[in-house]
């Protein structure tokens, strides 16, 4: 892990902010004749950040923009990188078309949220870009009829020091970010706050936390028991830190919520369950598979399978519980740590964002 900067840590823009930015800026040029630079986005937090343009060219039928991003003080392998977008107009009726151009990905495997052959733009910054073309569209008078092509020069070198070879993810970089905004933090910094949220929770008398590996799983564990917000720790990849802590300063119940790929790791008894320091143990899931009622050739299928996703989707097709029997493995690993004298609870959540398995309600 790089070394974090002294003081106060800055925070920086993902590379969906970065391209819905370029978008922005080239689809007002193909429309207008003028690149505005800098440009302005709208993103989903409510930000309103200003991006200065790095390239900006105009051809026979399309317009192109690029913007440096920066990532603040995250030690991300995109900061510094290159996101250009190149708009041209579609047919009528068409909506937003996405392409992928040099150095951004192409999914090749089932499992991911987008299909097989899309290019490897999440879906939020996809919603970012149809936004911003949108309010384009409406402001100049355009039916907004569009092929946007993101490109990242270096992108496939780039992508080599990513996962996306092993997720099927193949000539480059995935465009990424559910908010725009990179917020930068070191392990220590983070488990710190989980303690404290910890130390919060323990003086206002609450009986039930819930710590969460993200934003979508945070929402669904809120939701179903109407949680304040000082009672959802924000535990992220640091399940060690969370669990450790709470045995020395327990809480009468705990539900932890993760991604279902994550909780096969912590099932597996991986304590940190980022995916540069744990990986899914295929093995192991088949293993899973196998204890809940799996045959031979589901388990051959979940041992070889790309993705606990796509092993997942797998056991569902075949009726077998793969999920609860992960959400059991996964709070036995917790109880180990936690301690028996916290009633603990995990729910596993799938891609889409729907309940994949429960253990100890």
């Amino acid at each position: 892990m790089s070394r974090r900067p002294e003081g106060e840590l800055r925070r920086g823009w993902t590379t969906g902010a970065c391209a819905t930015a370029a978008t922005t800026a080239a689809y007002t040029a193909l429309l207008s004749g003028t690149f505005p630079d800098p440009v302005t986005v709208h993103l989903p937090n409510g930000l309103t950040p200003a991006f200065a343009l790095a390239r900006e060219e105009m051809g026979d039928g399309f317009a192109r923009a690029a913007i440096v991003k920066d990532a603040g003080d995250d030690p991300d392998v995109t900061h510094g990188a290159l996101v250009a977008a190149t708009v041209r107009k579609a047919a009528p009726g068409s909506g937003v078309v996405f392409k992928a151009g040099d150095g951004v990905g192409t999914v090749t495997l089932p499992g991911l949220p987008l299909a097989v052959g899309e290019p490897a733009i999440n879906p939020k910054p996809r919603e970012m870009m149809r936004a911003a073309v949108a309010r384009v569209a409406a402001g100049l008078g355009d039916a907004g009829d569009v092929e946007i092509e993101i490109s990242i020069p270096d992108g496939a070198a780039l992508a080599k020091k990513t996962w996306n070879p092993r997720l099927g993810i193949v000539g480059g970089l995935s465009i990424l970010g559910t908010t725009g905004v990179v917020i930068p933090f070191s392990c220590s910094a983070w488990i710190h706050s989980i303690h404290r949220g910890i130390d919060i929770a323990r003086a206002s008398n609450l009986t039930h936390v819930a710590a969460c590996t993200g934003s979508t799983t945070e929402r669904i564990v809120q939701g179903l028991y109407a949680l304040p917000d000082i009672a959802m720790l924000d535990m992220g990849d640091f399940a060690g830190g969370l669990l450790k802590y709470l045995r020395a300063h327990p809480v009468p119940r705990l539900t932890i919520g993760g991604g279902f790929g994550k909780l096969c790791k912590l099932g597996a008894g991986h304590l940190d369950l980022h995916s540069g320091r744990s990986q899914v143990d295929h093995d192991w899931l088949a293993e899973t598979a196998e204890s809940c009622g799996g045959d031979e050739s589901l388990v051959a299928a979940v041992r070889t399978t790309h993705s606990a996703a796509n092993a997942l989707a797998l056991a569902r097709a075949a009726g077998v519980p793969l999920g609860d029997a992960v959400a059991a493995r996964a709070r036995q690993t917790a109880v180990s740590l936690a301690g028996v004298g916290i009633a603990i609870e995990v729910i596993a959540i799938d891609r889409s964002g729907h309940i994949a398995g429960r253990a100890g309600g």
